[in-house]
């Protein structure tokens, strides 16, 4: 679909930062959306779906068990 929103997913990328998984929620809502910037009177409901969509990705990456990868450490 979005080509260019990167693999998060360890160990294709070890560390994963909050701004990576927000960039990848605002380029997915943009797809989806048709707009790369919302008209003023759309702007609250596409940013409560990027907030959304980035919440869903964090805790997909977090649930992730990935076969054979080490377990982070605290």
């Amino acid at each position: 679909m979005c080509r260019s929103i990167k693999t998060l997913r360890p160990p294709m990328t070890p560390e994963v930062h909050d701004e990576d998984v927000h960039a990848a929620a605002l380029q997915y809502v943009r797809k989806i959306s048709g707009f790369r910037a919302p008209a003023a009177h759309n702007r609250e409901v596409f940013d409560a779906a990027v907030e959304a969509v980035a919440a869903a990705t964090a805790a997909l990456l977090d649930g992730l068990e990935v076969r054979g990868a080490t377990p982070a450490q605290p």
